[in-house]
């Protein structure tokens, strides 16, 4: 409640600023009394919209998942630098992590995000959204208003999400390509571990796979929520059953839009945006600071709370595990008392895992324990000693440590096709 007249009153002092004819405090009072004639929002931007603001051609798709999601990617089909439409250009699919969406990549703009580095490389660029999230809110047969809906947790997103987006992204591209690369960070790990273990024949569909702060064995991670939460939501108990199956942070258009108006560059109260995104990450943070008000306009994006429940899960028991449903029903999914657990060395595609040392969700050793099991991997571990979870997407030289090393990956990776 206490977000939403914060939100209120910044959009009120943004536009009453506009107007300084009248005494702002009476104005303010007026918006309050009777806010419908008084406060036009601007319609929130989609991703398609940050990426034709910067120039690029964008374009906005739909698949449905094997279970009835409706899901939406957005595509960078080719460079307008490069005017290389009628070129080969390798398919790239980019998943974001937990409460975000395709907003996410375009936090650090043109230059620096990983998105337009790509298309500028002669790739053809895909940005994934999971179920349940800003963009993906709709089902051929449930409401998002039933429990139903919310009825999954990310291995739904990755067993079926992220099959659906490969195999939509590879009949769409039209130029005969049977395979792609791939970029995942945080849950955009998770899930891509649960795709390739549980429909193994997908491995044959990836070049490349880029994981940026895997997340699969969560025993050593020094989260402080996770582990103050993990023994209540990580266990078949009152609690979890409480939480379960329902929306958390739930999206809403109003509230979606007066975070856009009073953190958008042109508003009057900008610099406060800021603010908010020091005292989310710190004084000490790596992060570009510009990315601080698309951050807030944009974020968080939404999820189910199953997916929560599923990390706890992880964090709890030290095994990367299918969601444990209790023993009643686990007897009848998998026909074991326990879940089991993902058959990670059926992962047989190139995966490349980037780690750090204070990456408080990522441990080193979850991380080395999950390398120990994937049977083609190559370990990319980042040297600067503050490098947290989430500078993969956001640090201020993301450019240089893991934009341009995973292009030049990618590079080598098709000259050597070119060469077979």
């Amino acid at each position: 409640m206490k977000t939403w007249i914060w939100l209120i009153c910044l959009t009120a002092v943004a536009v009453t600023a506009e107007t300084p004819q009248e005494d702002p405090a009476l104005e303010l009072l007026n918006y309050f009394r009777d806010p419908e004639p008084h406060i036009t929002l601007k319609p929130k931007l989609t991703t398609a919209d940050r990426i034709k603001g910067h120039g690029y051609p964008a374009e906005t798709h739909q698949t449905i998942t094997e279970d009835g999601y409706i899901i939406t990617m957005f595509r960078i089909p080719y460079s307008h630098k490069l005017q290389n439409q009628d070129k080969y250009r390798p398919i790239v699919l980019i998943q974001h992590g937990l409460f975000s969406s395709s907003d996410g990549w375009m936090l650090n703009g043109p230059n620096d995000g990983i998105g337009f580095n790509l298309a500028d490389a002669g790739y053809d660029v895909w940005f994934g959204n999971a179920r349940g999230n800003t963009y993906n809110r709709h089902h051929v047969s449930r409401s998002i208003n039933h429990p139903y809906f919310w009825r999954f947790s990310w291995h739904e997103i990755g067993h079926y999400d992220i099959a659906a987006m490969i195999d939509y992204a590879l009949a769409r591209n039209g130029q005969g390509q049977e395979s792609i690369h791939y970029i995942g960070h945080s849950q955009g790990t998770t899930v891509y571990f649960t795709l390739m273990s549980t429909r193994p024949e997908y491995n044959g569909k990836i070049k490349t796979a880029h994981m940026l702060a895997p997340v699969a064995y969560m025993s050593n991670m020094e989260d402080k929520l996770v582990k103050t939460l993990a023994p209540y939501l990580g266990h078949h108990n009152v609690y979890s059953a409480l939480f379960n199956d329902q929306e958390f942070l739930p999206h809403n258009e109003l509230f979606t839009k007066l975070a856009y108006n009073a953190c958008a560059p042109g508003s009057r109260v900008h610099g406060l945006c800021n603010s908010i995104g020091y005292m989310l990450e710190g004084p000490e943070t790596n992060s570009n600071t510009s990315v601080f008000p698309i951050l807030a306009e944009t974020h968080p994006a939404g999820c189910s709370t199953n997916q929560i429940c599923h990390y706890m899960q992880e964090q709890q028991s030290g095994c990367f595990c299918l969601y444990d449903f209790g023993v009643a029903k686990n007897l009848d999914v998998y026909g074991h008392p326990l879940p089991p657990a993902y058959p990670v060395e059926l992962i047989t595609s190139l995966v490349h895992l980037w780690y750090s040392d204070n990456d408080d969700l990522a441990a080193v050793e979850d991380v080395e324990r999950l390398a120990q099991k994937l049977p083609n991997k190559v370990m990319h571990h980042m040297e600067d000693p503050t490098w947290a979870h989430g500078d993969f997407s956001t640090h201020k030289e993301v450019k240089k440590y893991i934009n341009d090393p995973i292009i030049d990956i990618m590079e080598a990776y098709e000259k050597d096709l070119l060469n077979v």
